[in-house]
């Protein structure tokens, strides 16, 4: 249940990443194709979780596309500028009762290698839970796909294996804001 809990807080802080449709000046590019490993490292107890996702163009806009509509139910702000190193980010999304702020600044090309350093907090809530945390997404490509992986697999740690396409499933696991 706290892999679970875990993995869906990191779903949580990527929708903010994601840009939403018509309402961002600014959008991320797109990744290049083949196979990214992303390592989540949040500060506190939390464990370090690595992660890869098998991408093509067509898989990153189609995500950002898949995730607007659950980002536009779930976040009242979403802001992406461009900055002198990259990107920033800043969005307030509720989720579970809960409300997160967070911030962030993207850096890289996109191409060989990003990162993502975040920082939130949350009010509402399980009480005596984390109010403020941080986190860095570092993302590296490696290659090709592997040849048992299409376009829009992730690999979770533990063997767990989900596709991006499959997203609008994940919408349904989302726990809606009242009055929503």
């Amino acid at each position: 249940m706290r892999r679970l809990l875990l993995v869906s807080c990191s779903a949580v802080g990527l929708l903010a990443l994601l840009p939403v449709s018509g309402a961002v000046a600014v959008e991320l590019p797109v990744r290049k194709a083949g196979l990214w490993e992303m390592k989540v490292l949040s500060g506190g107890s939390v464990p370090e979780m690595t992660m890869q996702q098998c991408t093509d163009a067509t898989t990153d806009k189609d995500m950002a596309t898949a995730m607007s509509p659950v980002a536009k139910d779930i976040c009242s702000k979403q802001d992406i500028q461009k900055t002198a190193t990259g990107y920033a980010t800043d969005s307030v999304c509720g989720v579970a009762g809960m409300t997160i702020k967070s911030k962030a600044e993207i850096t890289g090309d996109f191409n060989s290698a990003y990162t993502v350093k975040s920082t939130s907090h949350t009010e509402g809530g399980m009480a005596g839970g984390p109010r403020d945390s941080t986190s860095t997404i570092e993302a590296k490509w490696l290659g090709a796909c592997k040849a048992d992986q299409k376009p829009g697999d992730i690999m979770m740690p533990g063997g767990m294996k989900m596709n991006v396409k499959d997203m609008q499933k994940l919408k349904a696991l989302i726990p809606k804001q009242p009055g929503k």
